[in-house]
C-alpha cells in the first residue's frame, strides 16, 4: 500500500490526466465540428448544379389573370421574385398584376382588399407572413381561389393552418446554419458575431435562432448579441445601430451576420467611417443574394458570403405552382438546394451580372413543360 502523500500524489496525477484527456477530446471533438462545417460550406458553395426540379407537368393553362401581392418592393429579394413571375407570366401567357404592401399592416390590409374586389385566377403572395396575413386571406379561401407564397412562413414546402398550397422557397433553417457555418470556418473558429433579424416576420425569427444556435456551439466563438432591426425601417437605424455596436464591442466583432442583405446596405458605410477594414469585420447574410450584396463580395468590401436564392428561378417555379393548381394538381413541392455566393464562387451562375441565377436551364425545361 502507498503511504498517504503518495496516494495524495497519485490521485493528483490522475486526475490531471483525466482533464488533460478532456481537453484532448474537446479539442478533438471540436476540430471534427469544424471539418464537418467545412465540408458542408464547401458543397453549398459549389457551383454549375445541374437542375433537379420537376420535368414534367401539365401544360399552361389558359387565360388565367393572377395577382402578385409583395411585402416591400423595397427589398432586393421581393423584388427579384416578383420579376421573376412577371418574366415566366409572360411566357406562359397569362395577365399579372403587381400589388406592393410597401411593409405595412396596413398596406396588407389594403392589397389584399384590393385583390378580393378583382376576383383573380389565382394569388401569389412574396415574402407576406401567411400567419398575420391569415384573416386577409380568408376571403379568398372560401372563394377557391388558389394561393401560394414565397418566404411567407418558417419552413419549405406545405404552410401549415394556412390556405397556401406552399411555400416556395430554400430550406430557411439550412440557408441559416449555412450562413453562420461559413462564419465559424472563415475565422477559424474564433468568430465574435452580432445578428440581426427582424421579429415581424416567423421566417426571420427562425434564421435568427437557427444561425444563434450555429456559434454557440463553437466553444471559442461569442454570440455578442442579437439586433431586432425591422426591415422596413433599416435604413433609418441602421447606421446608428452599427455605431452604437462598434462602440460596445470594439475589435471583438469580427463577424455580422443577418436574416436579409438590406441590413447591410446601411451598415457598411458605418464601417467605413469608423476606420474598420473589411478584413476585420466581415458580413455573411441568410438571404438574399441582393445586387448590392453581390457587389460587396465582388469588390471585397465587407461581406463575404450571402446565401443568394434564385430569386428569378423562384418566380417561375410559383408561376409552375400555379398552373399545377389550376389544373387540379398537386404541387411538385421541389426545394431548391442552398448555394453559399462567396468572392471564390461570384463568376459564375449569373454573378457576373450581380444575380443568382443558376445556369441549369430552368427556363426552358419549364416552356417545355408548358408547351409553350
Amino acid at each position: 500500500m502507498l503511504p498517504p502523500v503518495s496516494r495524495i500524489r497519485a490521485a493528483l496525477l490522475l486526475a490531471l490526466l483525466g482533464a488533460a484527456a478532456a481537453v484532448a477530446a474537446a479539442a478533438d471533438d471540436e476540430a471534427a465540428r469544424l471539418a464537418r462545417m467545412r465540408l458542408a460550406v464547401e458543397r453549398a458553395s459549389a457551383h454549375g448544379a445541374p437542375w433537379g426540379g420537376p420535368q414534367s407537368g401539365p401544360p399552361a393553362y389558359a387565360g388565367a389573370s393572377i395577382a402578385i401581392v409583395s411585402e416591400d418592393l423595397r427589398n432586393g429579394g421581393v423584388l427579384g421574385v416578383v420579376q421573376g413571375i412577371k418574366e415566366a407570366a409572360a411566357a406562359i401567357g397569362w395577365n399579372s398584376k403587381v400589388y406592393d404592401a410597401a411593409g405595412s399592416a396596413a398596406g396588407r390590409a389594403s392589397t389584399l382588399a384590393a385583390v378580393l374586389a378583382a376576383r383573380p385566377s389565382g394569388l401569389l403572395l412574396v415574402g407576406v407572413d401567411a400567419e398575420q396575413a391569415a384573416p386577409l386571406l380568408a376571403p379568398l379561401a372560401r372563394l377557391g381561389v388558389p394561393m401560394l407564397g414565397w418566404h411567407v412562413g418558417p419552413l419549405a414546402g406545405p404552410v401549415a393552418g394556412s390556405p397556401l398550397a406552399m411555400n416556395v422557397s430554400s430550406d430557411p433553417l439550412d440557408v441559416a446554419r449555412v450562413t453562420a457555418m461559413a462564419a465559424v470556418v472563415q475565422s477559424g473558429g474564433r468568430a465574435g458575431v452580432v445578428i440581426f433579424t427582424d421579429s415581424n416576420y416567423a421566417i426571420a425569427g427562425a434564421k435568427a435562432a437557427a444561425m444563434a444556435e450555429v456559434v454557440r456551439a463553437c466553444r471559442r466563438c461569442r454570440l455578442l448579441g442579437v439586433e431586432d432591426v425591422a426591415l422596413s425601417h433599416s435604413a433609418a437605424r441602421m447606421p446608428a445601430v452599427t455605431r452604437a455596436l462598434l462602440a460596445r464591442h470594439g475589435a471583438a466583432w469580427s463577424h455580422a451576420l443577418a436574416i436579409n442583405d438590406l441590413y447591410f446596405d446601411y451598415a457598411a458605410p458605418e464601417l467605413t467611417k469608423a476606420g474598420r477594414s473589411s478584413a476585420s469585420l466581415q458580413m455573411l447574410s441568410a438571404g438574399d443574394g441582393s445586387a448590392a450584396a453581390l457587389l460587396r463580395i465582388q469588390a471585397g468590401t465587407f461581406q463575404v458570403g450571402t446565401v443568394a436564392e434564385p430569386l428569378n428561378l423562384h418566380g417561375w417555379q410559383l408561376v409552375d405552382e400555379m398552373n399545377r393548381l389550376l389544373a387540379r394538381q398537386p404541387v411538385s413541392g421541389y426545394i431548391v438546394p442552398v448555394h453559399l455566393v462567396t468572392p471564390d464562387n461570384i463568376g459564375y451562375d449569373g454573378g457576373a451580372r450581380l444575380r443568382y441565377d443558376p445556369d441549369n436551364g430552368y427556363r426552358d425545361i419549364y416552356r417545355r413543360i408548358w408547351k409553350r
